[in-house]
């Protein structure tokens, strides 16, 4: 185990991605037309797994799957790229999923899920990840495996015992609902959560109508126990806040083609970026960088090729 050693926990999936879907105009009575379609391995723990490869560290993918031929797709994207899957979990009895994705013509995703993202694998119960965890992220905090209080507290806490810093990317629940108070005993354990602008309104109770709202947001997760927390707000940047520092970030300005993953890069940036020893915030812009470079090709891990790439861009649009 190096400090550059990551354990990924969360979804692996495959996206059918389709772009400009028209139902206005069917080509027969139950046949519509896209501009294109396409298969891409995906899911939060695979986009992030993939990318912290690129930036160079060394990551390890914990996540379920079936034996089917969407597993391969996976399996086959995490090897060709580097990723450690020897603690990925195949059963015959799972299903791998599949999540039907449509694209508009601003980049936003509208998806569609089934019974197979609801399925459960056990990282708490399995935890020979924990001798090659340098870092641990919780690549889908809320959702499966993430959505069961004694699972995350397991995973959480067997990683604090190993002196690793936990970082945890949110997800709105999708089939149990939990809050943060269900995770009392977990979040001071975590040091650095990613919500986005949805699910930071969500989780904390409060509706964005103003920039001061976002930092209530920011202040009720910290009031939880949570040493840092990180708001992405898109197309309007970023917001960190801790006990002594609060900042504002704006985003790059970027031609949008595809949001898909944009966050999965924003938390791989962050999480590389302070392995290597970076400031938070020297972390929150080369962080930035990824989630923007993310937006600009369709797929989630199609844009970030190396380290170099992200730098060169963060040095131009953030000097200093």
């Amino acid at each position: 185990m190096t400090g550059k050693d990551v354990t990924v926990i969360g979804a692996a999936i495959v996206d059918c991605m389709m772009t400009g879907l028209d139902l206005k105009d069917p080509v027969t009575p139950t046949g519509f037309r896209a501009l294109s379609t396409g298969l891409y391995p995906g899911g939060e723990a695979l986009n992030q797994a993939i990318i912290l490869k690129r930036l160079g560290m060394e990551p390890h993918i914990v996540c379920g799957l079936g034996t089917d031929g969407a597993s391969e797709i996976l399996l086959k994207a995490l090897t060709e790229n580097g990723v450690d899957v020897s603690f990925a979990r195949r059963t015959e009895e799972m299903q791998t999923p599949v999540t039907v994705i449509s694209l508009d013509e601003k980049g936003e995703r509208y998806s569609i899920t089934n019974n197979a993202h609801s399925y459960n694998f056990r990282p708490d119960k399995d935890l020979s990840w924990k001798d090659a965890c340098g870092a641990l992220s919780l690549a889908s905090l809320f959702r499966t495996p993430f959505n069961d209080p004694e699972v995350i507290k397991t995973v959480v806490r067997t990683a604090k015992e190993g002196g690793c810093p936990v970082y945890a990317d949110t997800k709105l629940p999708n089939f149990n609902k939990l809050s943060l108070d269900d995770l009392s005993e977990t979040l001071p354990m975590i040091d650095y959560i990613f919500p986005n602008e949805r699910e930071a309104q969500y989780y904390a109770g409060v509706k964005f109508s103003c920039e001061e709202d976002v930092e209530k947001a920011a202040d009720v997760f910290l009031s939880k126990g949570i040493r840092n927390v990180i708001i992405k707000l898109g197309a309007e940047g970023c917001f960190f806040k801790n006990e002594g520092m609060k900042k504002r970030l704006p985003a790059l300005k970027v031609k949008a083609v595809d949001a898909t993953g944009a966050g999965d890069n924003f938390a791989a940036g962050f999480i590389a970026a302070k392995a290597e020893g970076a400031s938070d915030g020297e972390a929150l812009c080369f962080a930035s960088v990824c989630g923007a470079l993310c937006a600009t090709k369709t797929g989630a891990v199609s844009a970030i090729q190396n380290r170099e790439q992200v730098c060169d861009l963060a040095a131009g649009y953030y000097p200093g």
